[in-house]
């Protein structure tokens, strides 16, 4: 096994990739290359916020991650990468397209606030992820992050695998209708991987195996070049009749869930003595489909287990063998291959999701749900999928009926040597080759550009792209600006400073426009003129001034938000400010390490994660936050409504006649006042006049000209004559919140007339 000291050549490549670029990488390697490793020292090391994804819910638990699906929320079936499904493609059935994707299936609270913060997606297991999935990955993450124009909004995606390992799982039916869009399942088909392009890095050291020959034939079997010779040297190991000798303490990998079942109990059966079972305990919210082991054990004194998990105290590890020894009510003792006695210990799995936390911003694990059991399953047999990441002295191996490209290869790479080898039956040569469009692919990467050259240029475009968006404040801008138009109402409110809150921070970021500018060509100049000293001043300096107008800014929000906290009907406005504080402390994180990250590149040094430096980022956050509470006990809305707005003048009046309330907004259209003019003016909101027009045009006692641009207007129109059944929640969804409900209801209301 490959220690954390072991670091390959190609590994740190890997690692320059990852942190000092963003292009996308696929990390491969032979079986016992330590794709592992390098997996959980990068979570470790990196300083881009990570999430760890994997096609399957066991996948997920080894790598310590979470499945896409539940990250993204997606539905099961196959993803159509456009925005409608063609005619003759099933909508309801198993497909899904950008449309309903974002209509039916919306991703929560908590899944933006975590795709919107994040640098890096890490998907592991990625022989199984398919092409459509992971455009529907770059689906998500454009519209989430509200970045259209480029892959995955902006983020990077590792992927780590063996192609030559498990392949996508498609069925027939699916697969026919998917070969319009893709010529395989694979990963590498997806729109996202083609048009963007990606680095192809193979690990090259060999940790399991050390046998030369035995490495020769592995590598044939990779490659489809497997020899005559290779097959007669592997039959020499065949063996008719094994031996009680051969068997024992040996695990036989099979290719069938039912062959290694039917071993596994006939072998129980034939035991004497009593059977014992062994409950796991499960709390609250643990999805059958991530069960490591059976919901029940059952065993019996003398059973052949295997553990499935590493154990901190190194007693054992994830696939080593052991004998049951003794069982009772209180539990399991095991005898280990190296004659020792071990009681064995409850192990819990945790079902977990990432959150990004409310007061410091940092991103967490929560854990929904937990699995509590004893680490082991029985082991006279398992199926050649479920050894993968596995490493055996000896095994029987029983691929006659091997039905997958590259059974045969995984089944084999799990042994040590070809000395531990045992054939149940012969190896047929019509069942080793490997799959022809990954070797075709494999084949591609050996012609790609050298990557130390591709490391340089990618470095390079990874340095502009992050000084040029360190100091450019634009997206806030828009996003406070967005937020006070969709906020009319907070004109209202009776205390002074709570009116021009937002106005002030929008001012503030108005005024530095031309110096954000000026300062990014400043940059740019010296980057491209190698004046390394004088860049790096510069952006010290530049860091130090918006480093600390953000932090003010990000104070002011702070109370402007505990204030509106205290008041009701909130929720929205709330929402919105908290959406603008996840940008500034991401500003705020970003302007902290761009020298660092910027010298680290430019002197050829790897970046490494500041943890000390994010600690006392937290820290600061949480003292603020801590602050502005106590501040805002003291400085409590002065306002004499619940809502903090002013109570209308002339207080409480009768009840309007019905329909008055409507006459005088179609009224005041009619004098030519604009929505928000009407909602100031009538002191309601936005949204209730925006209800008003939609009855007036319906009933047309308005016209709708002039309510907004026309070819938006048109836009929406011609999308809701077309999808006539998908409703307001489809068109909000078609235009990804571009325009308001109330909007839509104008259209709406409109197309309706008019028809």
């Amino acid at each position: 096994m490959t220690t954390e000291l072991e670091i390959t050549e190609m590994a740190a490549l890997a690692a320059r990739f990852v942190n000092s670029t963003g292009r996308h990488v696929f990390l491969t390697g032979k079986a016992g290359t330590g794709k592992t490793t390098f997996l959980r020292q990068l979570a470790k090391s990196t300083h881009k916020r990570y999430v760890i994804l994997a096609p399957t819910g066991i996948a997920a638990l080894n790598a310590r991650g979470v499945t896409i699906h539940s990250q993204f929320l997606l539905p099961f079936g196959s993803f159509i990468p456009e925005k409608q499904l063609p005619e003759g493609v099933g909508e309801f059935g198993a497909f899904h397209d950008q449309d309903t994707l974002t209509r039916r299936h919306p991703l929560n609270t908590i899944r933006r606030n975590v795709l919107r913060e994040v640098d890096l997606l890490i998907i592991d297991e990625v022989s199984m992820l398919r092409a459509d999935l992971l455009d529907a990955i770059d689906f998500r993450m454009r519209s989430v992050r509200q970045n259209r124009y480029q892959s995955l909004g902006g983020a990077q995606v590792l992927l780590i695998g063996d192609l030559y390992q498990l392949p996508p799982v498609v069925k027939d039916d699916e697969l026919r209708v998917l070969k319009r869009w893709y010529s395989s399942p694979h990963f590498f088909e997806a729109r996202v991987i083609k048009e963007h392009g990606y680095a192809h890095i193979e690990l090259d050291k060999i940790f399991r195996q050390q046998d030369g020959n035995f490495i020769h034939i592995l590598n044939n079997l990779r490659n489809n070049t497997v020899a005559p010779e290779d097959i007669t040297e592997l039959n020499k190991h065949f063996k008719p009749e094994i031996s009680t000798q051969d068997s024992e303490g040996v695990v036989t990998l099979t290719t069938h869930n039912y062959k290694a079942d039917e071993l596994n109990q006939r072998a129980l059966a034939a035991l004497p003595g009593q059977v014992f079972g062994y409950d796991a305990v499960i709390e609250p919210d643990f999805p059958e489909s991530m069960y490591p082991v059976l919901q029940r054990i059952e065993l019996k004194v003398g059973a052949q287990i295997m553990f499935v998990k590493n154990d901190q105290d190194k007693a054992y590890f994830n696939g080593k063998l052991a004998k049951v020894e003794a069982l009772d009510k209180d539990g399991i003792t095991v005898r280990m291959d190296d004659g020792g006695a071990y009681k064995l210990k409850r192990e819990i799995w945790e079902n977990k999701r990432y959150v990004v936390n409310a007061n410091t911003k940092e991103q967490n694990e929560e854990v929904l749900g937990t699995f509590e059991q004893y680490p082991i399953k029985l082991a006279w047999a398992i199926t050649v999928h479920k050894s993968q990441g596995l490493t055996f002295d000896k095994a029987i191996i029983d691929v006659g009926q091997a039905f997958a490209p590259g059974q045969v290869y995984v089944a084999l790479s799990r042994l040590r040597s070809l000395d531990g080898l045992i054939l149940r039956t012969r190896i047929d040569p019509s069942v080793v080759s490997s799959d022809r469009d990954v070797v075709a692919f494999t084949n591609r990467g050996f012609q790609q550009e050298p990557l130390p050259q591709q490391l340089k240029a990618s470095q390079r475009e990874y340095l502009k792209l992050l000084l040029a968006g360190t100091f450019d404040f634009s997206d806030m801008l828009r996003k406070v600006e967005y937020t006070q138009k969709d906020h009319p109402e907070t004109a209202e409110f009776e205390d002074d400073s709570m009116k021009t809150a937002l106005k002030l921070f929008q001012e503030k970021l108005r005024s530095e426009e031309e110096n954000t500018q000026r300062f990014r060509g400043q940059l740019m100049r010296l980057l491209q003129e190698d004046k390394r000293d004088e860049l790096l001043v510069r952006i010290e300096k530049g860091g130090a001034y918006y480093g600390d107008m953000m932090q003010a800014s990000m104070k002011a929000l702070f109370q402007h938000m505990a204030q509106v906290e205290m008041l009701s009907r909130t929720k929205e406005y709330v929402n919105a400010l908290k959406e603008i504080d996840g940008m500034l402390m991401k500003k705020v994180a970003t302007i902290a390490k761009v020298g660092y990250i910027t010298t680290c590149i430019l002197n050829g040094e790897e970046v490494q994660k500041q943890a000390d430096q994010e600690k006392r980022s937290a820290a600061k956050r949480a003292a603020m936050v801590g602050e502005v509470r106590a501040w805002a006990e003291e400085n409590k809305p002065k306002t004499s409504t619940k809502t903090g707005r002013k109570r209308k003048a002339g207080g409480k009046k009768d009840k309007p006649a019905k329909g008055s309330t409507y006459e005088a907004t179609y009224s005041l259209r009619k004098e030519g006042l604009t929505l928000e003019e009407i909602a100031a003016k009538r002191s309601m909101a936005k949204s209730t006049i925006e209800g008003h027009f939609a009855r007036g045009i319906a009933e047309g006692a308005l016209d709708i000209d002039g309510f907004m641009p026309e070819a938006e207007r048109d836009a929406i129109a011609d999308w809701m004559r077309e999808n006539p059944k998908d409703g307001l929640n489809g068109a909000a969804g078609h235009f990804d919140g571009r325009f308001s409900y109330g909007q839509l209801r104008i259209v709406q209301a409109w197309v309706k007339k008019e028809e």
